[in-house]
């Protein structure tokens, strides 16, 4: 088995092994994976904190042995919480770094970080603090960053950043927690699930106090939070239909 960590800010990861295939996530700077295919120009890896699987190209990683990964598995994940913040190499070049990015394998990097960082469980009233960070950041189908995000990587990322862990994708998340019957039993931080006309769950919000949620739709914005689903207050309609609600902490 081969290792690798993200040396780099923002790298994506694809569906299959080339530039012109979709989007499925971003590997961040700093994450750390399993390499389970390696090709000339592409390797299939398998991300350590949510199992994601997907192709990265071989420019935009460097490899790492056993031991390395095995002491950043067992690290308690401690992350930049700048919005935007720089690592230095030992030739004094600065690579930028979003916020999320991992900072345990500074070492193995030999880089200098002298930003913020938050470690470990933070008070759950945080969570809706720390989404109001990527208010505004615009839409990307497989974005994690507040440059370009996605539903569910808003989601995960800011459950992250609060030191939880979430899947990656919005039916996968939609498997954890504890299901909600009602609105009204639900807290602030709860995640509220909504699906399509065939019954598949395709997206994710985080629900805010007095009926309001928090996701990414277009950008990622406020709206009213009903029984039906979402109302979008600029469209003055429903966008998305409610299926579920979940207590995940």
């Amino acid at each position: 088995m081969q290792y690798g960590i993200c040396n780099l800010s923002i790298v994506p990861l694809r569906l299959e092994p080339s530039d012109k295939s979709e989007l499925v996530s971003q590997v961040l700077y700093g994450d750390f994976f399993k390499v389970l295919e390696q090709r000339k120009h592409w390797s299939k890896i398998r991300l350590h904190f949510d199992n994601y699987e997907g192709w990265i190209d071989n420019k935009q990683y460097l490899e790492i042995d056993q031991e390395n990964y095995n002491t950043l598995k067992g690290e308690l994940p401690k992350l930049s919480s700048d919005l935007v913040e720089f690592v230095q190499d030992v030739n004094d070049n600065l690579i930028t770094i979003p916020l999320g990015s991992s900072l345990n394998g500074l070492s193995v990097l030999e880089h200098q970080h002298d930003g913020n960082l938050v470690q470990g469980i933070q008070p759950r009233e945080q969570l809706l603090k720390t989404a109001f960070t990527y208010l505004n950041a615009p839409y990307l189908w497989g974005g994690k960053t507040p440059f370009g995000i996605d539903c569910s990587g808003f989601t995960q990322m800011v459950y992250k950043l609060n030191g939880y862990k979430l899947l990656r994708d919005a039916s996968q998340q939609a498997t954890q927690g504890e299901a909600l019957s009602f609105i009204e039993e639900s807290e602030p931080g709860d995640l509220a699930f909504f699906d399509n006309n065939e019954g598949h769950i395709v997206h994710v919000g985080i629900i805010m106090a007095n009926n309001y949620i928090i996701h990414a739709h277009g950008k990622v914005r406020i709206d009213r939070l009903d029984h039906s689903g979402i109302y979008n207050v600029d469209k003055r309609m429903h966008t998305h239909k409610l299926r579920v609600i979940k207590k995940i902490i």
